[in-house]
């Protein structure tokens, strides 16, 4: 039972990090490349969209791994999934703090009233989640570590 919790979550936390990965190096990219507003209204989209899956994703992602940390508690590697689990609610943290007041503000604008500094907002987003995609990905690389 152990290893079936082990590879779910090894695989849902994995899942997740390429979303995010994807997200910050491909979606925003093709947005930023379209004319006039439409990558602004890509944006929009996507905050709303991703808005309300990510917060379950990586909720339930850190609640698998602190079940498997503790399930597999006396098992090899089982300070790599506790230190995933640090990152992952980290994560959160960061989320909460930092992107989520963004993607708020984001996910309402329209080329009509989006404010002045709409795009400085976004790169600053940008930043947070670049910062965030690197973090989720140190957790998944311990989880997958933890497997060996």
């Amino acid at each position: 039972m152990l290893n079936a919790l082990q590879v779910f979550t090894t695989v849902f936390v994995g899942l997740m990090v390429g979303v995010e990965f994807s997200v910050a190096f491909v979606m925003n990219r093709i947005f930023d490349a379209l004319p006039e507003d439409s990558g602004q209204l890509g944006r929009a989209h996507g905050g709303r969209m991703l808005g309300a899956v990510m917060p379950v994703w990586y909720i339930t992602s850190l609640v698998l791994s602190a079940v498997w940390a503790v399930a597999g508690w006396h098992n090899p590697g089982a300070g790599l999934v506790v230190t995933a689990g640090a990152l992952l609610i980290t994560s959160v943290i960061m989320s909460v703090l930092l992107l989520v007041p963004i993607n708020n503000q984001g996910k309402t604008w329209t080329p009509e009233n989006r404010p002045a500094d709409w795009k400085q907002q976004m790169n600053r987003w940008d930043r947070f989640h670049y910062a965030r995609v690197a973090v989720i990905v140190a957790a998944f690389t311990l989880l997958v570590a933890a497997l060996a």
